[in-house]
């Protein structure tokens, strides 16, 4: 046996006993458990990490060289939850290690990313397209799993280095890099192949992108647009206004702009949000835009709120504008949109059966602090980190089967038909349609190991 002292940097510790065959995943399991911590990284005395990544987690501690009366430093990381369509990845910021579940082929393969976990150091970011995931690192690399097709095989790009931050079409990823020029790869139709506009691609700030197409801000307050015509990659009809962009928001088919002076630019498919003239005298001092699939919804200044797209996705916010008063959030599914107020309250409006209809679940939703949303559901966590549920059923709507765990929520996520919730011990709690991430009992043996 080795006695081994373990202890937070502020300075909690604990003096745990353990056999010498012990792996590192075991030590760390004893140690999350004794400190009340989750989400843990060793460190030896020396500075040595002991790494989460299978082959050391597996390693006994006597072969790693732990001796008896052995200091070790636990560092607590910041766990995060990434999501394709029908799959998940749970990481930690910093960390080496992550946990995929949900659809197979859409990024949800645990032994697709165990044949990477040899390249995976210190993530800092995590995106995913429908079908393919991308990890970027502290180093600027980038490693990619899932549907090739859809974005999952970056390994052709040589010159996919010193990558800052990524964005994803529904199946192709774009990836800024430090000196401001863009690498894309993916379905070429769908934002893919930038060649056209290469040239273009300089001092980009920021990339937003509907299902097709992609929008670039450059540092002069310019736009760059790329992808399928028809769903906001081609612009020409309002290049000329596109000046002093400060942000971009995307339904399924078209591009929101939000200038310096509080305007909006819009273009893209008419019918789903590409076409503001009818309320355009209106929209003012925006500072934040919003959307489902096929709508928009701006806050303005004064937290009134303006929508125009689809009217039965949520372009159309008649009924409810009286209500629309003191908003701080918006957050749509695809064909409805949920409003915070100020006093904790939940607005709601646009297709009933994709949650715009909250009448249900009203009573429950006071003192709510955060939204997420699958495609046809809502989930909201209240201030004392309990959840509460609405919309479709099958698509996390009902969280009847695991509502009595889901106490002091500290993070949600959802793919298109489920929900994932972390809590504040750790837990992972999974919810929806199993196909799409709402299963997750297959990788509760590799929660360990983050």
């Amino acid at each position: 046996m080795l006695q081994v002292n373990v202890a937070l940097p502020s300075g909690k510790s604990t003096s745990l006993s353990v056999p010498t065959s012990s792996k590192v995943e075991d030590l760390k399991g004893l140690a999350q458990k004794a400190l009340g911590q989750a989400f843990l990284t060793l460190v030896t005395a020396d500075g040595h990490v002991l790494a989460s990544k299978a082959k050391t987690t597996r390693e006994s501690l006597d072969a790693l060289g732990i001796q008896e009366g052995d200091h070790i430093t636990a560092i607590s990381q910041e766990p995060k939850l990434s999501a394709t369509a029908d799959a998940f990845a749970l990481w930690c910021y910093g960390g080496d290690f992550i946990v995929a579940w949900g659809h197979p082929d859409r990024g949800g393969d645990q032994c697709c990313i165990t044949e990477v976990q040899a390249q995976i150091k210190n993530l800092q970011e995590i995106k995913g397209t429908k079908r393919a995931f991308a990890a970027v690192q502290a180093d600027g690399s980038c490693v990619t799993w899932g549907a090739p097709y859809w974005g999952g095989d970056s390994s052709p790009l040589v010159e996919l280095k010193n990558v800052q931050q990524i964005q994803a079409s529904s199946s192709a990823f774009a990836a800024i890099l430090a000196d401001g020029s863009v690498v894309t790869w993916g379905d070429r139709a769908c934002g893919g192949d930038s060649s056209a506009v290469q040239d273009q691609l300089k001092r980009v700030q920021q990339v937003q992108a509907t299902d097709r197409a992609f929008a670039a801000i450059l540092a002069d307050g310019s736009v760059v647009v790329w992808g399928d015509a028809f769903a906001g990659g081609e612009n020409s009809g309002v290049r000329d206004k596109l000046k002093n962009v400060q942000q971009l928001q995307a339904t399924a088919s078209a591009f929101a702009a939000v200038l310096a002076d509080g305007s909006v630019v819009t273009w893209g498919n008419l019918h789903w949000g590409g076409d503001s003239s009818e309320v355009q005298d209106q929209l003012r001092n925006v500072e934040h835009i919003q959307a489902t699939a096929r709508a928009f919804a701006a806050i303005l200044t004064d937290r009134s709120v303006i929508t125009w797209g689809e009217p039965d996705c949520g372009g159309d916010s008649t009924k409810v504008q009286s209500q629309l008063r003191d908003v701080c959030q918006i957050w749509g599914t695809k064909r409805a949109f949920a409003a915070i107020l100020a006093d904790g309250s939940v607005v709601t409006w646009g297709d009933p059966r994709t949650g715009g209809d909250s009448f249900a679940a009203q009573d429950q939703l006071k003192g709510v602090e955060q939204l997420q949303a699958t495609a046809s559901a809502f989930a909201a966590i209240l201030a004392d980190g309990s959840v509460v549920t609405w919309g479709h059923p099958d698509s996390g709507g009902d969280s009847s089967r695991v509502q009595s765990q889901l106490r002091k929520v500290q993070q949600l996520q959802a793919t298109d038909s489920a929900f994932a919730a972390i809590l504040a011990d750790g837990s992972l709690i999974t919810w929806g349609n199993p196909k799409g991430g709402g299963d997750s009992s297959r990788i509760q043996e590799w929660l360990a190991r983050l």
